[in-house]
């Protein structure tokens, strides 16, 4: 049993737009209650960036996921970043320490972890990453820390593709950047060992939309999704469909929220707890 509900308990949140379809409320208050720790987990709507951000100093909350499309548009209103969110240039998660607020990025290693459970080679593969956002900003910088090979960026937003590219070259990496829907872009697809969806094509309520057509994929390859819900994307269908190794974006998800867990609580995640609330909620 959770503890009630007073002016003791500390206050967690999402902020994003759209978040009606986020489990993460039914996450961490599930991993909450596994330990019985005084915390709330609530969702929000959000499009005024910084006055949610005057609302969690103002309220106090403990902390906050932050997802689309406020991962970048969040740092300015931080008061200090951690390394990694430093070099990524995306903040998932912020921390309330006593009034500073400081901003985290869980969603690279989140993927890295799922990768690997699923026996997904990274070192030396030839990557096409759909998205330029902050997920797909935390990603490339994971794949390139693992040492994968050459990654095409694929994407709309032509400004923060270039901006991407810039700083995944000047970390180090072999990049190139093209626009979707072209021949480029199909060719790179096509040519890929590993297909990375960081875009927010196909999630719900858009379950028929998919960032990459099937007749691109083949075997040999691997695709990832870091969309969740629905547990198996379009996408993710028809690679598998087409011979292709498919990882879904649930253990992304569970690996990067019980990460948050962690920096909110100092206390180690129930992980096979918010496991079972994913899959369940997503199966309903």
């Amino acid at each position: 049993m959770s503890p009630s509900i007073d002016a003791r308990t500390k206050l967690c949140a999402v902020i994003g737009d759209p978040v009606e379809h986020s489990l993460s409320p039914a996450v961490h208050n599930a991993a909450f209650a596994a330990l019985n720790l005084p915390y709330v987990y609530v969702a929000f709507r959000v499009r005024d960036v910084a006055a949610a951000v005057a609302g969690i100093r103002g309220l106090g909350l403990a902390g906050a996921s932050v997802t689309i499309p406020h991962k970048t548009a969040i740092i300015p209103y931080l008061d200090e970043l951690d390394g990694q969110a430093r070099r990524v240039g995306s903040v998932n998660t912020v921390v309330n320490r006593n009034g500073r607020l400081l901003g985290y990025t869980t969603d690279g290693a989140g993927a890295l972890r799922a990768m690997d459970a699923a026996g997904v080679p990274v070192k030396s593969s030839r990557v096409a990453l759909v998205g330029t956002g902050g997920a797909a900003r935390a990603v490339a910088f994971a794949l390139l820390s693992a040492g994968c090979g050459p990654v095409t960026l694929v994407g709309v937003e032509r400004d923060q593709m270039a901006a991407l590219a810039g700083d995944l070259a000047e970390a180090g990496g072999s990049i190139k950047a093209v626009a979707a829907g072209g021949a480029d872009a199909e060719r790179a697809i096509a040519a890929a060992d590993l297909i990375v969806n960081c875009s927010p094509v196909g999630m719900h309520p858009d379950v028929n939309e998919t960032p990459v057509p099937a007749r691109l994929m083949h075997e040999g390859q691997s695709a990832f999704d870091a969309v969740y819900n629905p547990m198996e994307t379009r996408f993710l269908r028809e690679a598998r469909g087409a011979g292709c190794r498919a990882v879904s974006g649930v253990e992304m998800f569970v690996g990067q929220a019980a990460a948050q867990f962690e920096l909110w609580t100092g206390r180690e995640a129930p992980v096979g707890v918010m496991r079972e609330v994913v899959v369940e909620a997503l199966r309903g």
